[in-house]
């Protein structure tokens, strides 16, 4: 069995740009009410091509 690393190298040294704060909490929607191209086909599955509603 393959033992698992569980401490970094010695000779590794954290990048300057790295931090131990959790990331930021993401900004809430900026959109109110009914969505202005209809419903969103991300959420709902189906995407309108020349009229023609699609999925995948």
């Amino acid at each position: 069995m393959t033992q698992r690393a569980t401490q970094r190298p010695a000779d590794f040294v954290k990048p300057a740009h790295w931090t131990n704060e959790p990331a930021p909490k993401p900004a809430p929607s900026k959109q109110q009410g009914p969505e202005p191209d209809g419903l969103s086909p991300t959420r709902y599955g189906d995407w309108v091509k020349d009229g023609i509603a699609i999925d995948f």
